[in-house]
């Protein structure tokens, strides 16, 4: 018993030079103390108090030491209204399965913030599903053997500056780390022969003729957490695997990086790419500035390449940097390695670039993304970098809804510059698509330093990494020579279409001087032509009328019609994005708008508030498909099909198509084998008239009007045809599953061919995962609600194991 005691006594004694005073208050004065020992600390309980949510989690942490865990934060919770925060979780760190050190242990607390300021304990779990125990990292390095220093590796990057940094900025992606262009790495340097591996990373025989080999093990030693990752780096390039920094730990007394775990590329399932290797090494700081290798796993879950080179031009490795009053990079441990083509490329370049984003937005972008990190788990950002001054420019971010989204309905994108229009205090540019209600959905958001194009490449192809490589078929972008160069290297294969507003600000400016009826003949001229040639054949007639062939703005636009005339449009695929692109920015109702007075302190909440008011207007309109019918208004079984399968606000297009269908008279014109030609005009209007064309065969048609091929839905024209010749159902190939009402399910059915088993795996994850929180989200709102879900998953979960 008195073993006991002491043990107890020194074990708090421990506690007290650990944490700041004002815990060991909460611990020794507080009325709720564990009878059953614990040196009379504390046990967490609802309804325990306290001033702020970091003397809570630092409570958290003391009770966590003496009881045997480590804890980390969890998710947070903000407040719809303002944007603050209402809500912490404090987690037992072996929560989740996202490492594989983790348990998915349940065990953590809740406070919740109270009108009075105050932070109370609202809700608790102190069950562990893991042995607890002494849980001090400093156990692991205690165990391995003498440290030894390990040999300079292959020089593979620069380091800029030895300072340390205090806030993470860059790139939360696919950083695929790649070796240099460094020759002199020798595959007899990295042999292991010296000294036998444990699987758990430990050195079965510590012989000291082990150092001069470049097996990573645990007690290795490294000036720098730089030597650590180009080690590392080269290790890996030899093994056949490439790497990417993972985690870093801070310490709570002056916010020091303490440790930091280098990863194999796979890890994790946030990109497609990715399979959930394993694989890490993980170094922690000493007291003497040097680093150690404490913990280490070398099993790949895939298949490795030996010794092969990276061809690519940029490769990324990205460090925490220390913000200065300029918003620059006071200092990069770590830094982005480039081949020197692309080192000069964008010194020379940047040297130049101006950047329009105030110093003060990057701590406030940052300090949001980490936020978001915590309880979302595919979030995604990225800064670029300058690399001729060091400095922070464009910053783009999606969460995980977001890029989901983007998997459903990437097809067809806008890229939202109206930021442009004025003097917008900071420039706030959307990426927007359309999902199966034809609402506009989030598909990344970002600030842009400058308008170069070398700003817009770095962009588009950050956007493109960040939505799995699934480039879009078509963009809506403004027509600034930048623009369209970025657009045409990134997204070769898409079609791109000016923006509305700018053709109409520059249209304005242009046609000022011509008289009033040239401008009624130019507007019929481009809206009411339907075919390419019945374009061209009025533009020249105009012109020619008006005696403007040397009109320099006229020529310019007439050359470039195929990325705004109509005509040139129809022929591809916009996802019904109105043709004159009259269509509202993504963040414009009146309570959550960002523009030029957007004040700084309310941009998070704001646009947090946008962006949540839009996705539950999607969840309503999901919820009207699914629970109300429309009327019929005919006896087409077609329209029937068509009521079961698309969405609300798809069917009643359907549906007006197919009532105006009958006021059309349809005539055949021309029949050849399987082969049929109609000419289908509106009664009374000699002039509304198109050609549909019919396969008898496969049921294929196609129409002049092309609404098929630009909107996804079947014309009346089409309808018309089909109604004659008593088809009564429409062939598969005509519902395009992003219209119906599963088509948040359907992209991994439609992805099942072309793509390899680890994409598809990761593409699946996604799916999974948001229909998870689905359940999670209207599961919680009620009791009774959180019982159907949890019988419904459970039902469920008994269906997968049988299949197994």
């Amino acid at each position: 018993m008195e073993s006991s005691a002491t043990e107890q006594h020194s074990s708090f004694n421990m506690v007290t030079k650990a944490y700041p005073l004002r815990i060991l208050n909460h611990t020794t004065t507080d009325e709720h103390v564990n009878s059953g020992g614990g040196g009379g600390a504390a046990e967490p309980y609802v309804g325990l108090e306290f001033d702020t949510a970091e003397e809570a989690r630092e409570y958290y942490n003391a009770y966590a030491a003496r009881t045997g865990f480590k804890a980390r934060t969890g998710q947070l919770y903000r407040s719809r209204t303002d944007g603050t925060v209402s809500s912490r979780r404090f987690v037992c760190s072996k929560e989740g399965f996202q490492l594989n050190s983790r348990t998915g242990c349940t065990a953590f607390i809740r406070v919740q913030r109270r009108d009075t300021g105050k932070w109370v304990l609202d809700q608790i779990q102190k069950e562990h599903n893991h042995e607890l125990g002494c849980e001090a990292e400093e156990m692991t390095v205690a165990t391995t053997p003498r440290p030894v220093r390990a040999p300079a590796p292959t020089k593979l990057a620069a380091t800029v500056n030895q300072h340390r940094p205090k806030m993470k900025v860059v790139d939360e992606s696919d950083r695929e780390q790649r070796s240099s262009s460094s020759k002199s790495t020798s595959l007899k340097r990295f042999k292991s022969g010296e000294g036998e591996v444990s699987n758990d990373g430990h050195h079965n025989h510590h012989n000291p003729k082990a150092v001069s080999g470049s097996e990573p093990y645990a007690g290795l030693e490294f000036g720098s957490a730089n030597e650590a990752c180009q080690f590392y780096q080269a290790y890996a390039e030899v093994v056949g695997f490439r790497v990417r920094i993972g985690q870093l730990f801070r310490s709570k007394v002056d916010n020091s990086i303490t440790s930091r775990r280098f990863v194999c590329s796979r890890e994790g399932f946030q990109h497609p790419s990715r399979m959930g290797c394993g694989a890490y090494m993980r170094i922690k700081r000493q007291d003497s500035g040097g680093w150690i290798v404490d913990r280490l796993c070398k099993d790949h879950n895939h298949d490795l390449e030996p010794g092969k080179k990276n061809q690519d031009g940029v490769k990324k490795i990205t460090e925490d940097v220390m913000m200065t009053g300029g918003g620059g990079l006071d200092s990069v441990d770590l830094i982005e390695l480039n081949n020197s083509n692309h080192i000069k490329k964008a010194a020379t370049s940047s040297s130049s670039r101006e950047n329009r984003i105030g110093k003060e937005w990057y701590p406030l972008l940052l300090d949001y993304f980490q936020s978001k990190q915590t309880e979302d788990m595919g979030f995604f950002y990225a800064v670029e970098l300058d690399v001729h001054s060091g400095s922070c420019l464009s910053v783009f971010w999606a969460d995980s809804r977001a890029r989901f989204a983007c998997s459903q309905f990437g097809d067809a994108v806008v890229f939202d510059t109206s930021y442009r229009k004025g003097s917008y205090s900071v420039p706030f540019a959307t990426f927007v698509g359309f999902n199966h209600h034809r609402q506009p959905v989030l598909l990344g958001c970002a600030v842009v330093a400058d308008e170069s194009k070398e700003s817009f490449l770095w962009l588009f192809q950050t956007w493109l990494r960040a939505m799995s490589g699934r480039p879009p078929r078509s963009v809506v972008a403004d027509q600034d020579l930048p623009i369209k160069q970025a657009l045409s290297q990134v997204f070769p294969g898409a079609h791109h279409r000016y923006s509305a507003w700018q053709m109409r600000e520059r249209e304005r400016e242009n046609l000022r001087p011509f008289p009033s009826e040239f401008k009624y003949e130019y507007e019929k001229c481009i809206y009411q032509t339907q075919t390419v040639l019945e374009f061209d054949s009025v533009w020249n007639t105009l012109i020619n009328k008006y005696g403007l062939r040397d009109d320099v703005w006229l020529r310019e636009v007439y050359e470039q019609r195929e990325h705004w005339v109509p005509a040139y449009l129809r022929g591809s695929f916009f996802a019904g994005i109105p043709i004159n692109g009259a269509f509202e920015p993504f963040f414009s109702a009146s309570s959550s708008s960002l523009d030029a007075l957007t004040p700084l302190r309310e941009f998070i909440g704001r646009y947090e508030q946008g962006l949540e008011q839009r996705r539950e207007e999607e969840r309503k309109e999901d919820f009207n498909s699914y629970n109300l019918q429309p009327f019929l208004q005919t006896k087409e079984p077609v329209e029937e099909q068509c009521r079961r399968l698309y969405t609300l606000t798809v069917f009643r297009i359907f549906q007006n198509e197919l009532v105006q269908s009958y006021s059309y008279l349809c005539l055949k014109t021309y029949e050849e084998g399987a082969m049929s030609r109609f000419l289908v005009r509106k009664c009374g209007n000699e002039s509304e008239k198109h050609a549909v064309t019919f396969n008898a065969t496969n049921l294929n048609s196609s129409c002049s009007c092309q609404m098929f091929e630009h909107e996804g839905l079947l014309c009346r024209h089409v309808l018309k045809v089909f109604n004659l010749l008593e088809v009564k159902e429409l062939p598969s190939r005509y519902i395009l599953h992003r219209w119906t009402k599963n088509a948040e399910f359907g992209f991994v059915r439609d992805m099942e061919s072309g793509v390899s088993s680890q994409d598809l795996k990761a593409l699946m994850v996604w799916s999974l995962r948001e229909a998870a929180s689905k359940y999670i989200e209207f599961g919680t709102s009620s009791l009774e609600k959180y019982k159907l879900a949890y019988e419904i998953m459970r039902e469920g979960g008994k269906k997968l194991c049988w299949q197994r």
